[in-house]
C-alpha cells in the first residue's frame, strides 16, 4: 500500500501544524472555564488537534531528517527543532495523564507541565515562522486532494480520542477515574482533606473572624454588613468543585444562600453582576440569575472551612471551575456592568 497518497503535500502540512497549534492553544484555555458537560466538545477538540499534531509533526520530522544534522544545523534550524521538541513534550505529558501517569515537582504536577510546554509552544512557533513562513496560496495546489486526507485525518483522530476511554477502562488505569475536563478525583466528601490549591499566588495570612466583615453593596435599595456570627447561615447544597489544576472534589456545603443576601438588599433593577471580593483583592462576577443560586459557604460536609479552603466563606458557583469559586470573600458588589478589571486582578492579587 502506498501511504504517501493519505499524506498531505508539504506545504499543506505546515500549514495544518500551524492551524494544529492555533487549535491547541484556543482550547487549551478554553478547557479553563469548562465546567459543565454542554462545554465538553472544547475538551475533545483539543484532545482531536493533538492527534492530528502527532500524526503531521512525525511526517514533518521525517521529511526534514536530513536538514538537522548536526553539521547541517543553523539558527533557524535550532529554533525548529526546539519547537519539535517543546511540541512532542507536551503532547507526550497530555497523553501520559490521560492514561493515568503522575509526576512529582514539589508544588506542581505533571498537569501544571503539560500546561507549561503547551503555553511555550507558541513564542516558539513564531519564531519558527519567522523563517519558514509561506504564503497559504502554495498550500492550495492540491486543495481538494489535502482537503479531504485533512479530512480522513481528522475523523481518524476523533476515532482514536473516543478509543483512549475504553483502553482505560481494560486496563483499569487512574485515567479511567477522570472527568470529562481531564480531572481526577481527590478527597471527595472528606471535610476539609481536599486539596489546597490557590490561582497564580493568592495566598493570605489566616483571617480573624472578630476583625472580619462581609459587605453586600453597589446597585442595591440597602448596603448591608454582618459579622460571622449575624451571618443568616442555614443553607445548604451539594456540589462539584473542578480545579484546573487536574482534580475533582464533591461536597455538601453549607452556609449564606446569595439569593437570600441580594433580597436583603434588594438590587436595583438595571442590577446584572454580582462580584465576589477576597482579602487580597482577587475577585470574579456572576450574572445576578446564576448568583442567586450560588452559595458563600462557611462549612464543608459539616466542618468549619479551614483557612487554606478560604474560611470564613468561600464561593460555592455550580458549574464553574475551581478558579472562580472566590476564597476569603469579604464583599459581594452588585454592578450594572461587569468589571473588566477582575480579569487583571485573578493575576495579581497575589502579588
Amino acid at each position: 500500500m502506498n501511504w504517501r497518497r493519505y499524506i498531505p503535500s508539504p506545504r499543506a502540512v505546515d500549514w495544518g501544524l500551524f492551524v494544529a497549534v492555533a487549535m491547541l492553544l484556543a482550547t487549551g484555555i478554553g478547557t479553563i472555564f469548562a465546567g459543565t458537560l454542554a462545554a465538553a466538545w472544547v475538551i475533545d477538540l483539543h484532545a482531536v488537534s493533538g492527534i492530528v499534531l502527532v500524526f503531521l509533526l512525525s511526517v514533518k520530522l521525517w521529511r526534514v531528517r536530513h536538514r538537522v544534522t548536526p553539521e547541517r544545523l543553523t539558527g533557524a534550524r535550532v529554533a525548529s527543532v526546539a519547537l519539535a521538541v517543546d511540541a512532542l513534550g507536551a503532547l507526550m505529558t497530555g497523553v501520559w495523564w490521560i492514561f493515568g501517569g503522575s509526576l512529582n515537582l514539589g508544588p506542581w504536577g505533571l498537569f501544571h507541565l503539560h500546561t507549561a510546554l503547551g503555553l511555550l509552544v507558541a513564542p516558539l512557533l513564531l519564531a519558527h515562522l519567522r523563517y519558514r513562513l509561506h504564503s497559504p496560496e502554495t498550500a492550495m495546489r492540491h486543495g481538494r486532494r489535502d482537503a479531504l486526507r485533512y479530512a480522513g485525518l481528522v475523523a481518524t483522530g476523533a476515532i482514536v480520542w473516543r478509543l483512549q476511554g475504553p483502553v482505560n477502562d481494560v486496563l483499569d488505569t487512574a485515567g479511567a477515574d477522570r472527568r470529562f475536563t481531564g480531572s481526577r478525583e481527590d478527597g471527595s466528601d472528606a471535610g476539609n482533606r481536599f486539596p489546597v490549591t490557590s490561582w497564580v499566588a493568592d495566598d493570605p495570612e489566616p483571617i480573624d473572624a472578630t476583625d472580619w466583615t462581609l459587605t453586600v453593596g453597589g446597585r442595591v435599595a440597602e448596603e448591608l454588613a454582618y459579622d460571622l456570627a449575624d451571618l443568616p447561615t442555614g443553607a445548604s447544597g451539594r456540589a462539584l468543585l473542578d480545579c484546573t489544576s487536574g482534580w475533582y472534589s464533591e461536597h455538601d456545603w453549607q452556609g449564606v444562600r446569595v439569593g437570600d443576601l441580594l433580597d436583603a438588599a434588594d438590587p436595583e433593577t438595571s442590577a446584572a453582576w454580582v462580584q465576589f471580593r477576597s482579602v487580597t483583592g482577587y475577585r470574579w462576577s456572576l450574572p445576578i440569575e446564576e448568583a442567586r443560586d450560588a452559595l458563600l459557604a462557611t462549612r464543608v460536609d459539616g466542618d468549619r472551612l479551614s483557612h487554606g479552603h478560604g474560611f470564613p466563606l468561600r464561593l460555592v458557583a455550580p458549574g464553574r471551575r475551581g478558579f472562580q469559586w472566590v476564597k476569603w470573600v469579604e464583599d459581594v458588589h452588585i454592578t450594572e456592568r461587569r468589571e473588566i478589571g477582575e480579569w487583571v486582578a485573578i493575576f495579581v492579587s497575589g502579588v
